[in-house]
Order: C-alpha cells, then sequence, then structure tokens
C-alpha cells in the first residue's frame, strides 16, 4: 500500500480529519482513564487552532491513501524562551489501528524532514495515546529527556 504525506492548512483539513481526532481522542482518554483519570469530553478550541495555523506556527501533515485521510501530525513551532533556539512540540500523531504497519515512519520522516529544513534545533513529543510508543521512538533517534507527571486536581 503506498501513502502520500503533505502538509496542509488545519484549517482545510479539519472537517476532513476530524474522525480522525475524535478516534485519536478517545483513545487517549481510555487509556488515562484506565489509570484513574478523567478527561473532558472532545472540545477543541478550533479557533486557536485556527490562529496558529494561520500564523505559521502550528504545522498540520496528513497521511493519505487512495486519497483517504489514515493520519496526520501537528506541530507547533516556535522560539525557546530560554536561548532563542527554533524547536518544535508535537501535539498531536495519529495513524489509524488498520494502517499501523509501519507507515508511521514515513510520517516522522517527513515531519522531521519538514523541521530540519526550517532550521528546528529540537522536536519535542509526549506519548499520551500509547505508552509502549516510547521504544518506536527510540528506533527513530528520540532520547529521554524529561518526564511528564499529571495531577487530577
Amino acid at each position: 500500500m503506498s501513502y502520500e504525506i503533505t502538509q496542509e492548512s488545519f484549517v482545510s483539513t479539519y472537517a476532513e480529519l476530524e474522525p480522525l481526532y475524535r478516534s485519536h481522542y478517545a483513545e487517549m482518554c481510555a487509556r488515562l482513564a484506565a489509570e484513574g483519570h478523567q478527561v473532558s469530553p472532545y472540545n477543541p478550541r478550533l479557533d486557536e487552532y485556527a490562529k496558529a495555523s494561520n500564523g505559521g506556527w502550528l504545522l498540520t501533515f496528513v497521511m493519505r491513501t487512495e486519497g483517504k485521510p489514515v493520519g496526520y501530525c501537528n506541530v507547533y513551532i516556535t522560539n525557546d524562551m530560554h536561548n532563542g533556539d527554533f524547536i518544535a512540540q508535537e501535539d498531536t500523531i495519529f495513524v489509524v489501528k488498520e494502517h499501523r504497519n509501519g507507515c508511521g515512519r514515513s510520517l516522522a520522516r517527513a515531519v522531521h524532514d519538514e523541521l530540519k529544513a526550517r532550521g528546528v534545533k529540537r522536536l519535542n513529543v509526549t506519548t499520551a495515546t500509547d505508552l509502549k510508543v516510547k521504544t518506536w521512538l527510540e528506533r527513530q533517534g528520540y532520547k529521554h529527556t524529561a518526564h511528564c507527571m499529571t495531577l487530577a486536581l
């Protein structure tokens, strides 16, 4: 199966990707609920996503096969507040279950290539949906640099 990965506007792709966003969010909520964390229902701040996308600091990558979206990645780019380095923070990366057969590597490579071309020095990723992704990230060259802890208040 062949996949096409393109960088597109969040605003122009949201309607098409919305079922994938909901599926991703549901997987994340189920994992967190299993650990005793309840998460509010899906209600994205579309105006803020649009502002970031239109401002050029939110990049959206879409992976399709036969014209149908099967994965996506949203990445914020900014300057590090401590030293001015150009850095990126992954917002979401998701591939539908039926296509989790290695194509995520191609999606990640497309994101990495674009970020490098823009002069980004670091990409920070948080795994919230599937903690086993840690091993996959390590194979991509990621290093463990911090812990993310959650306290329900």
